[in-house]
Order: structure tokens, then C-alpha cells, then sequence
């Protein structure tokens, strides 16, 4: 591939990357504002807790009454009638507020990569500039 091919190839790659920096700079804020506050991490992390929990509490009874009566070969029709998506997979207790913890932890780790591209979207913004500037002047040079 050819030299110029190969910096068209980069300098549209940071472009794409970076044309929506600009615009978007105000909500990358927010997102990263958001994603580093405890307490939307808090809240994220007991919603998931909360839905989780109530999930496993559902019960699935009914719906495996009638897989058993499509198929009475299969495994549905030994759960019994009033048994739980909990009880039938065999989770224990603690899982949804272990699933909240790893909500937790992964806004956490979210928050400081959200911050570190912000951090990095001026300097990503500057080398698509300049690879643009450099794709123009190859151009410029190759029609010669």
C-alpha cells in the first residue's frame, strides 16, 4: 500500500474519531460527571440489586407447567408449582447484592476511562487536525 493510501487511511480513521468530539463535548461531560458521582453509582448499583432480586423472586411455576405440557420429557415438568426463578437456578441469597457491587465497581472503572478520553479528546481532536492538514498537502503533492 502506498504511503499516501496508508495516511488517507489514519487521517480519515481521526477524523471519524474526532468529528463528533466538538459537538458532543457538553454531554461527554455529563457522562463523565455522572458516571464519577457516587451516588449515581450508588443508585445504579441498588437498581440493578433491586431488579435482580425481585427477578429471581418471580415465579416460574406456571410457565414451566406449560413447557412440560408441550414437551413432557423435559425437565420443566419436575419443577414444582410454586418454585422461583431463584430457587430453579440455584443462586444463592446474596447474588443480587453481589450484582449490585459489580454495577458498582464497573461505573467506577466507566467513570475513570470516561474520564481519561475526555481528558484525551483535545489531544485526539489536534493530531486528526494535523493528520488532516498532512492527507491535504500528500494530495497536493501526488496531483503534481
Amino acid at each position: 500500500m502506498r504511503s499516501t493510501a496508508k495516511l488517507s487511511l489514519a487521517a480519515l480513521t481521526l477524523l471519524a474519531l474526532a468529528a463528533p468530539l466538538p459537538a458532543s463535548a457538553n454531554g461527554m461531560q455529563s457522562a463523565v460527571a455522572t458516571l464519577n458521582d457516587p451516588i449515581a453509582q450508588d443508585r445504579m448499583a441498588d437498581t440493578i440489586a433491586t431488579m435482580v432480586g425481585a427477578l429471581m423472586q418471580m415465579q416460574v411455576g406456571p410457565l414451566a407447567k406449560a413447557v412440560a405440557q408441550i414437551d413432557p420429557e423435559s425437565d420443566a415438568a419436575y419443577i414444582p408449582p410454586n418454585a422461583t426463578l431463584g430457587e430453579v437456578t440455584g443462586r444463592d441469597p446474596e447474588y443480587a447484592e453481589r450484582m449490585g457491587a459489580d454495577v458498582r465497581a464497573t461505573t467506577r472503572m466507566a467513570g475513570h476511562a470516561a474520564s481519561a478520553l475526555a481528558a484525551y479528546a483535545p489531544v485526539l481532536k489536534d493530531m486528526a487536525r494535523d493528520m488532516a492538514a498532512q492527507w491535504e498537502r500528500e494530495r497536493a503533492d501526488a496531483r503534481r
